[in-house]
């Protein structure tokens, strides 16, 4: 069984390694980590997939990682002790998305201000080698919170159009998805407002993005608008498709952006 997982990762590395022309080869990677959500798939049994998934992530030498939200399933200073012990085993960057489980389905002064002094910033933006890595607060487009959704989206665009400006690729992340299946899908509890999706689909086409990252489903979700990858991946914690637990590997270069599922190590 071992022998056979480890056959099936060499050779799925040497056919992604031999995908690339020599002009296309990554400038970077990084990894794409969704719904660690301690507690959801068993407190004991979270723990040991986030620690796995770390070591893994460790031995494969990205320039960085991004958790797109639901680091834990009930937030406490305990369960977030225990996130943050475990995430700082990375021996690279690791950069942090909230989820509806982070700051409520419907958060509030209370809520964002514990996950801000606990965990850090609820959004922000980083740079790597010429592209643009924005971080969202997905759960301030999913319902309109006073006092904080409109400055959310003020700074939003003004970070798009600014990186813009720049002519920085863009890659945006967040925890919901803006949709599962088609654009027009009536909204649910794994979706966007449809109003909200329009609205980012149109800001992303507009400025040079590259791909939404996001969790929230417990499934697989890979979508492509206009060029622009929108993809859900697999959690750490429980999928819902019967998938393995795991993570996705991006590739970045110049002219290419390629991805790959990355399962979790028996």
């Amino acid at each position: 069984m071992i022998v056979r997982y480890y056959k099936y990762i060499i050779i799925t590395l040497l056919v992604f390694c031999f995908s690339f022309t020599e002009k296309e080869k990554p400038s970077f990677t990084f990894v794409q980590l969704c719904d660690t959500q301690l507690g959801m798939g068993g407190y004991g049994h979270d723990i040991e997939s986030f620690k796995k998934a770390v070591i893994q992530i460790n031995e494969l030498h990205p320039d960085f990682v991004v958790i797109c939200g639901d680091l834990v399933h009930n937030p406490t200073d305990s369960s977030y002790a225990d996130f943050k012990k475990i995430k700082a085993g990375f021996k690279m960057p690791c950069y942090c998305v909230p989820g509806n489980h982070d700051v409520g389905n419907i958060p509030n002064g209370a809520t964002l201000k514990y996950y801000r002094k606990t965990i850090g910033k609820d959004y922000y933006k980083f740079q790597k080698k010429g592209f643009t890595f924005i971080v969202t607060n997905s759960q301030l487009w999913k319902v309109s919170v006073e006092n904080e959704s409109e400055k959310h989206d003020v700074w939003f665009k003004k970070s798009l159009k600014k990186q813009k400006a720049k002519s920085h690729p863009i890659f945006v992340m967040g925890h919901y998805p803006l949709y599962g299946v088609t654009i027009d899908e009536e909204e649910g509890y794994f979706n966007l407002p449809i109003q909200k999706r329009q609205q980012l689909l149109q800001l992303f086409q507009e400025n040079n993005v590259k791909a939404y990252l996001s969790g929230h489903t417990h499934k697989t979700v890979i979508n492509n608008y206009d060029g622009i990858q929108l993809v859900s991946g697999e959690t750490t914690s429980k999928n819902f498709d019967g998938n393995p637990l795991g993570f996705r590997v991006w590739y970045v270069s110049s002219y290419t952006t390629q991805q790959r599922f990355v399962a979790l190590k028996p």
